[in-house]
């Protein structure tokens, strides 16, 4: 009589232990770059249309910031909980400043461009021109400055013009001629302005080994809201299968238009996207060899000040959250 009440309690105990997250889920903000939303920041947008952060019990309020920079800085202050912030920029801000921001999941392949609305310009021509980035200190600026480092160049030779995530529609008004761009913009702005942009050069060309994003928190954060971050962690692996599925493409081509792009302009970009696996999908996205370059090229740029210690991949990322959401994905 004891074991056959055992054999029945035992699985409805677990029944309702499950159910308790969802019941009084935690709370986390996250904040992703740009204004509007780029398309690295996707995946947290349909995680929560799709009702996979709800799924797996975690409360997520997603707000767009100017910058991947901007957002990390709300983390160091608290204002936000975790953020997708570009790793340069991280970089430097664990190194130059001992910033406690640790790395819990990441986006490994950038897919910046540099280009110009005006053909032939080359390297030489850069100097003292007004260049479209995000922000001073942004992912789009960081990204210049591994541009300029292949031209000989620094960001002080040329003129910052700080547009958030509006650097394509800069240059069809015709603000500035020369941007830093997500692959997505350029179809944009060649079918508006009727014209090739000239592509000055990709990233993949100046750093064919590199990394882009993480999902960053502190580590005072980490340790009160671990379980929390884990289900977020999650959420989004989940959320990046559910993007590349097929049958799924409506549906994120929809959402996407919360980057500012019409669904059609979406769905022809994604494709892009899946294909250097913008997104992770069975890793944590943080390779060793990707993170080690982003270190040394910040090094060798001049991001990390001289006479600091640059910060060590061991430092700077956290893997045990993605195993451990892994294993609530398994479960």
């Amino acid at each position: 009589m004891t074991t056959t009440i055992r054999s029945v309690a035992l699985p409805f105990l677990l029944s309702v232990l499950a159910a308790v997250p969802a019941i009084a889920a935690d709370k986390v903000t996250l904040a992703v770059p740009g204004v509007p939303p780029v398309f690295s920041g996707l995946v947290a947008y349909v995680a929560r249309d799709e009702g996979l952060f709800q799924k797996q019990g975690v409360d997520v309020e997603v707000r767009p910031f100017d910058s991947g920079a901007a957002a990390a800085q709300a983390v160091v202050t608290g204002n936000i909980d975790v953020s997708l912030s570009p790793t340069p920029v991280i970089v430097r801000m664990v190194s130059n400043a001992g910033v406690d921001l640790v790395g819990i999941y990441g986006m490994a392949h950038p897919d910046w461009l540099l280009a110009s609305t005006e053909p032939g310009v080359k390297c030489p021509g850069l100097k003292d021109q007004s260049i479209g980035v995000d922000a001073v200190g942004g992912a789009r600026a960081v990204a210049l400055a591994a541009f300029l480092h292949a031209c000989g160049l620094k960001t002080d030779q040329v003129k910052l013009v700080s547009l958030s995530s509006n650097v394509g529609a800069a240059m069809i008004a015709g603000q500035v001629k020369i941007g830093v761009l997500h692959t997505d913009d350029v179809p944009v702005i060649e079918e508006q302005m009727g014209k090739k942009l000239s592509v000055v050069s990709s990233f993949e060309e100046v750093a064919p080994i590199s990394h882009y994003n993480l999902l960053v928190v502190t580590r005072k954060t980490l340790q009160q809201k671990r379980a929390a971050l884990t289900r977020v962690v999650a959420a989004l692996t989940e959320a990046a299968r559910f993007m590349v599925d097929p049958k799924n493409a409506e549906r994120v081509a929809s959402i996407a238009t919360v980057t500012g792009r019409t669904a059609q302009q979406a769905k022809q970009s994604l494709p892009h996207f899946y294909r250097i696996k913008y997104w992770p999908l069975q890793d944590d996205g943080m390779g060793t060899a990707n993170l080690d370059r982003v270190i040394a090229t910040e090094k060798e740029v001049g991001g990390i000040k001289p006479g600091k210690e640059p910060v060590s991949v061991d430092r700077l990322i956290d893997r045990g959250v993605w195993k451990e959401a892994q294993a609530l994905l398994n479960r």
